[in-house]
């Protein structure tokens, strides 16, 4: 659409194409507008002369979006809601509000700052409420869209929309059975090689290529290749016993097994108090590794979102 043409857009036009694309059906979306299927289906046409697309096609379900809709829809759907909220701006007040506040976060996270959260959360918003959403391929449009209000995770880079704040440092540990022999004697490097390891490895997040900065987040916790630099260096190579995708399974792994796991301080403090499970400093310099706070930057201007963010931000400090 060019800028000739974009005063001819009816925000009802905009609210037609967000509900097709949502609902992927011209009877659901017009019954969700409250509009007819023949005026779901005017509106779609005027869409289609002014986009010069023909934004939707028929399918066995009902309509499936073009390449062009399905690119510019998460866009559109934040517009929209961006406006509802400007239109509709409340006073917040964490102690009556019944909001729904919706962070991505991994497993470290959700074990390690999420209980303190919801206990916060009790004293200070008991009616709110709390989704812990999945890692994700599309995290920069479920930020886009309001899907998600918060991710934490460690990234690499971030676009300039993306307000991204340091919430936690975080060192690593290997982790072993109580009992091990790795706990006995001084832990060298070539002790720690002749045993088995277990290896977290989750799929790395596909950067979105759409995007001229794409958002590009570690696929889990690493020690930004400290280990693996320092085995090549010695000439020492480690032997992997078994890959597990999250530190958890990796946890069970090492207490069930004769294998060592490579692990965050605090999530190995929280498994080794259950005494099954001991943990042993890495015989080589080892980084910190950076926990971040994600959000999309113009949404600080939201009180409900600066409000949560202060207090993400508030008990990490404390940890």
């Amino acid at each position: 659409m060019s800028l000739a043409n974009i005063n001819a857009v009816d925000l009802n036009l905009l609210r037609v194409f967000d509900a097709l694309l949502e609902e992927g059906s011209v009877t659901r979306a017009g019954v969700r507008l409250g509009l007819s299927q023949s005026a779901v289906s005017h509106s779609l046409n005027r869409l289609r002369d002014l986009m010069q697309d023909e934004l939707f096609v028929r399918s066995q379900s009902g309509v499936r979006p073009t390449a062009r809709a399905a690119e510019i829809g998460p866009e559109v759907h934040a517009a929209l809601r961006q406006l509802q909220a400007a239109l509709s701006v409340k006073a917040f007040d964490p102690a009556v509000t019944e909001r729904q506040f919706t962070i991505m976060a991994g497993s470290f996270s959700s074990a390690v700052l999420i209980p303190l959260l919801v206990a916060r959360m009790a004293e200070q918003s008991p009616r709110a409420e709390l989704v812990i959403a999945e890692g994700s391929t599309d995290i920069m449009e479920q930020l886009d869209s309001r899907r998600v209000d918060f991710v934490v995770g460690s990234i690499e880079s971030a676009p300039d929309r993306i307000r991204s704040d340091v919430l936690l440092r975080e060192t690593l540990v290997w982790v072993v059975r109580t009992g091990h022999p790795l706990t006995r004697g001084k832990l060298t490097l070539e002790r720690l090689v002749k045993t088995p390891h277990v290896a977290i490895r989750r799929r790395r997040p596909e950067p979105d290529t759409r995007h001229p900065q794409p958002l590009v987040m570690r696929a889990s916790w690493e020690d930004l290749g400290a280990f693996e630099n320092e085995l090549r260096e010695r000439g020492l190579k480690r032997r992997i016993g078994v890959t597990v995708p999250d530190a958890y399974s990796a946890l069970a792994v090492t207490r069930r097994s004769d294998m060592a796991a490579l692990i965050p301080r605090r999530l190995a403090e929280m498994s080794a108090q259950s005494g099954f499970l001991a943990m042993v400093r890495p015989p080589y310099k080892s980084p910190t590794v950076e926990l971040n706070l994600l959000c999309l930057r113009e949404r600080m201007a939201e009180p409900a979102q600066a409000w949560m963010h202060a207090l993400l931000t508030d008990i990490a400090s404390g940890l």
